[in-house]
């Protein structure tokens, strides 16, 4: 069992932050052979959900924007969970927490995001729709999917 903490990068403590980024590097960068910097100008501008496990060691994370930010919508992205973790539907309450917080920030809004594309299906289950045609995003195919109802 995960405990979820929201954040921005003025409040979250140095430690969380460290596991969080490392967490995101090692997926994005090193698990995917994708050399690119994970960092960039949306994390200070975003809210970043974190769950952490019984010993307080970051095991799932993403990100949330504010509606024109990147999109129109808001927007989650960086969407991460550890390797051990997957498979066991923890994927599904990170993706729903992220959708609730977007919904009592921006009620009514949507939430739009760039899925990369092999996870269409996992973003159709949770009430996404895909919005326009594949497209290269450090050499991984993505696709735009909006989300228009609120999160259960």
């Amino acid at each position: 069992m995960l405990k979820w903490h929201w954040h921005t990068l003025d409040t979250i403590p140095s430690r969380v932050l460290f596991d969080y980024l490392r967490l995101r590097s090692d997926i994005f960068v090193v698990e995917q052979t994708c050399i690119f910097s994970d960092m960039d100008e949306y994390d200070e501008a975003a809210w970043h959900l974190v769950g952490l496990d019984e010993a307080g060691r970051v095991q799932a994370g993403l990100r949330l924007l504010a509606p024109g930010v990147k999109y129109t919508s808001p927007s989650l992205g960086r969407i991460v969970l550890a390797a051990p973790l997957r498979g066991a539907g923890l994927a599904d309450t990170l993706l729903q927490e992220g959708l609730r917080q977007s919904e009592v920030l921006y009620p009514g809004c949507g939430n739009r995001i760039g899925a990369q594309a092999r996870l269409q299906r996992f973003y159709e289950r949770q009430g996404y729709v895909r919005d326009g045609d594949e497209y290269d995003e450090d050499g991984i195919p993505h696709i735009e999917m909006q989300f228009d109802r609120p999160a259960a």
